[in-house]
């Protein structure tokens, strides 16, 4: 029996009333306290994680500012990262093997190219799967999360007999196209569509007059704008370190920058500084995509799940 109830009985109507209200004090108060500052043992742990996933970093900086022979000789070869690091960097742009400019203009186009035609197609589909009703629409969507089970691996040799027919082996319309739809991508919108968009929402744009791709422009997308931002980084970060298919298609001619940095180990002697110049260097750009945009993905993904 609740307390509101015994009092009800012991002691009347007032009794009762003071009992109630005594509970919504104490639910105001755990309210209260369940969104408090997290405490110093939070931040410590944050701190320690922060530190244990920088390291790696900070190891490839120390490594590339460092000489051959002090790599060869100490473990951890200095403290700090000196200036030449920058001259490093030069010898990695400047390097006849690695055709550093040619490689970043590939990256930049395939990422970004691969980046938002995943996001529309994935949002598009994820709408026609969470909100639209049609016959074999759940044995579909099966079907599609079933594929991210198929190791890339086995597509590989059909994949490439295809664009040898097509004459696309070297070209870097081979490592765009087959990547322009992402079952991943297709099961995180629908998922997030299905919470965030309510059906009336949708119903009320049809009962106003608006067609269906209409209705997935102006309710769906803006609706989906959190996750898809989310959706669009994944991509854009998986694609700029993508290695095994840009390499067995491309080559070494019309490179990637992970395939660029992989050249600087063509040579009888490997120099590892310059290695790791070369391997800092690729993983910049995604530093600066973080620091530029990542507080408004964060407070875009906090909007969605109030929202949702």
């Amino acid at each position: 029996m609740s307390s509101v109830a015994a009092a009800a009985q012991g002691a009347g109507k007032g009794a009762a009333k003071a009992a109630a209200r005594r509970r919504v004090r104490r639910q105001k108060h755990h309210g209260e306290s369940a969104v408090r500052r997290p405490g110093w043992i939070t931040y410590a742990v944050l701190g320690i994680a922060l530190v244990i996933s920088a390291f790696p970093l900070y190891y490839t900086l120390l490594l590339g500012s460092s000489d051959q022979v002090t790599i060869s000789q100490e473990v951890l070869p200095q403290l700090l990262p000196d200036a030449s690091i920058f001259e490093r960097f030069a010898d990695v742009m400047g390097n006849s093997q690695v055709n550093f400019w040619l490689a970043l203009a590939n990256s930049v186009i395939i990422s970004v190219t691969i980046s938002v035609a995943t996001v529309l197609t994935s949002t598009l589909a994820g709408f026609s799967f969470a909100k639209l009703r049609y016959p074999g629409r759940n044995a579909l969507l099966v079907f599609v999360i079933a594929t991210m089970a198929v190791p890339t691996q086995l597509g590989v040799i059909p994949m490439y007999i295809l664009m040898s027919e097509i004459g696309w082996v070297g070209k870097i319309q081979a490592v765009i196209v087959p990547a322009l739809v992402s079952a991943f991508g297709v099961f995180w919108m629908t998922q997030y569509l299905d919470s965030a968009l309510p059906f009336e929402l949708i119903e009320a744009a049809r009962v106003d007059g608006a067609s269906m791709f209409r209705t997935f422009w102006s309710i769906a997308l803006p609706a989906a704008r959190p996750a898809a931002a989310m959706l669009g980084l994944f991509i854009f970060v998986m694609q700029w370190t993508m290695f095994f298919w840009p390499s067995i298609i491309l080559g070494s001619q019309n490179p990637t920058l992970p395939i660029a940095v992989q050249n600087l180990t063509a040579g009888y002697h490997d120099d590892y500084s310059l290695i790791m110049a070369g391997v800092f260097l690729v993983t910049l750009p995604l530093l600066i995509i973080f620091a530029v945009i990542g507080r408004q993905l964060v407070a875009g993904i906090m909007q969605g799940a109030v929202k949702g």
